[in-house]
């Protein structure tokens, strides 16, 4: 008995020190590694990813394209969240119980939120399959639509997009996952979106494909403006191919199963913010196009990558 609490204690030390991560300039603040998914064998082209974005569950906007390339294609795919949705306060009512803290009130929610929202995060992260995230802990102050007050008042000016280079030098992606930067977004998504590309055009390595975003519902005649943010200081410019993925493609056993399910799940996890679910669920298409940043044969490899994804289904 004594050896093994001396072994119990020997082994949180250990954890203790392994989860104690140095902040440098030019990593993210902290990387975490969530639970292994079950391994996949990889079918063609396994392609590496990472997902770039202002908060935690703006990956929701692609979690069934995420979900099969891990799944159905072996691929890796990481996450880079730039704030930790501290901002989000005003929608956790109904998360208060659940969580057992008064999260609507500002100075509460605005310290509690970081790790609970982070947490949420990690939890999505495994259902979709991705492998590691990379946490930045910027501000989230509160909604504007303007870029530049996120990238100079909100964030640590000039700080971010050396960070995202940082990791794009170092993963060896094939693509990168962001928002489609649209004018009445969320200031912090076109800012994060933006960010991503600037940093991916200043790479010395080969250049990544930037896929951005949107979700749409097959049940609506609108369909998504692909015309984009017009900005002279942040300039971007939008690939001619379209590219979907059906979250209700059925498959399995009568073909009862479609990818609405991981979705949900998904959206399950992000309990801190209410409004957000309430959107989320009307959606059943994952649109994207190549935001332009220098990346050899972009449309050929997306043509590619969504050819495969809609060739391989599980079984």
């Amino acid at each position: 008995m004594k050896t093994r609490a001396i072994l119990s204690v020997l082994l949180m030390t250990l954890m203790l020190v392994g989860s104690a991560a140095s902040q440098s300039a030019t990593e993210p603040a902290k990387t975490q590694q969530a639970p292994p998914a079950e391994q996949v064998p990889p079918v063609g082209h396994a392609p590496r990813m990472l997902i770039v974005v202002a908060h935690p569950d703006d990956e929701s906007c692609f979690a069934a394209t995420v979900y099969q390339v891990t799944h159905d294609l072996g691929g890796t795919v990481e996450q880079l969240v730039i704030t930790n949705g501290e901002g989000g306060y005003r929608y956790s009512l109904l998360a208060e119980s659940y969580y057992g803290v008064k999260l609507t009130d500002e100075a509460v929610g605005r310290a509690e939120l970081p790790d609970i929202r982070k947490q949420e995060l990690l939890n999505s992260g495994r259902i979709m399959g991705v492998s590691r995230h990379y946490f930045l802990d910027e501000p989230d102050k509160q909604y504007t639509q303007d870029v530049d007050e996120v990238l100079t008042q909100h964030w640590n000016d000039g700080a971010v997009e050396p960070t995202v280079l940082h990791r794009l030098e170092n993963g060896h992606y094939d693509f990168v996952l962001a928002l489609f930067p649209t004018p009445d977004t969320h200031g912090a998504h076109k800012a994060a979106t933006l960010t991503a590309i600037s940093a991916v055009q200043k790479m010395k390595a080969e250049h990544p494909v930037v896929l951005g975003c949107q979700d749409s519902s097959s049940q609506q005649q609108t369909q998504p403006d692909w015309t984009g943010y017009k900005s002279p200081a942040h300039p971007f410019t939008v690939g001619t191919g379209r590219y979907t993925v059906d979250r209700t493609t059925k498959f399995g056993f009568r073909n009862a199963l479609d990818y609405s399910i991981i979705v949900n799940w998904v959206i399950a996890e992000h309990k801190s913010q209410g409004l957000f679910q309430m959107g989320m669920g009307k959606f059943d298409r994952e649109n994207f196009a190549v935001l332009e940043s220098g990346a050899k044969d972009a449309e050929g490899k997306t043509s590619q990558l969504f050819r495969l994804l809609a060739e391989h289904l599980p079984k």
